[in-house]
């Protein structure tokens, strides 16, 4: 799980609570026909956007924001370094019965293992890492997007509330509700945009880039390995994808 996400979640609502709290009530920033304005103008807006099933899938890919299930690309290398150095003394045979947890990984290794040829490996590795940037890339913009309406969203309701306002100024009673609705619109979709969408959709892009170097160095990895590549020169060549600090560590 990754905590940044969760604290940062959770500590901006409570410091907005809080802060509400010490001069009002909270029940005076609640307005059910605000929320319906931006969470449900956002939602419906978004799904004009793109299809039920894509809107679906991309709330199923935030979850990466919340949980970080990938390794560091230096652990990735250290195990293909093994493979090869495997590889090179017994042949490609020799990595039949590896265990091997990641699963980008392992699928080249039982390609290789089956004997397909290097450039089909290759071609169809490539494939996949083409397949998931094209998949995670739509999460970010249908984040970027509900990040954009609502505020929009915010807006409208604004402006319907100074409508309502302006329609009803000889009711002092109703000047209130509606300068409510005006202004808390404007409230929830800063909020949703600033606090949930936006930040989501910058962590999901940081993970595909994660992702993508992960990939990378598999896809590099099984090159080297079918191509029986020195392990000392292969892990040279895969390390030029870890981060410089990192390198002078190992």
């Amino acid at each position: 799980m990754d905590i940044a996400t969760i604290i940062g979640i959770v500590g901006g609502f409570t410091l907005i609570i809080v802060s509400i709290l010490m001069g009002s009530p909270l029940s005076a920033f609640i307005n059910i026909p605000s929320i319906m304005i931006v969470v449900g103008g956002t939602i419906m807006a978004t799904l004009i956007m793109q299809k039920l099933n894509v809107v679906l899938g991309a709330f199923s890919i935030a979850m990466n924001a919340f949980f970080d299930k990938t390794e560091p690309p230096e652990k990735l290398i250290k195990q293909i370094v093994d493979l090869a150095a495997k590889a090179r003394k017994g042949g490609l045979l020799a990595l039949e019965n590896e265990k091997i947890s990641n699963p980008y990984l392992a699928r080249g290794i039982r390609m290789a293992v089956d004997g397909i040829e290097p450039q089909e490996i290759i071609q169809t590795m490539t494939l996949e890492l083409t397949s998931l940037l094209r998949r995670h890339s739509t999460g970010h913009k249908i984040f970027r997007f509900m990040g954009a309406t609502a505020p929009s969203m915010g807006m409208i309701g604004t402006l319907i509330g100074l409508v309502a306002m302006l329609r009803t100024m000889n009711d002092p009673s109703s000047i209130g509700p509606s300068m409510a609705v005006a202004l808390l619109t404007t409230l929830y979709g800063a909020i949703l945009a600033f606090l949930i969408f936006n930040p989501i959709a910058e962590k999901l892009e940081d993970r595909t880039k994660h992702e993508r170097i992960l990939l990378e160095v598999i896809v590099n990895g099984i090159d080297g390995i079918t191509k029986g590549i020195n392990q000392t020169i292969l892990e040279d060549k895969l390390m030029a994808f870890v981060e410089p600090k990192k390198r002078k560590k190992k």
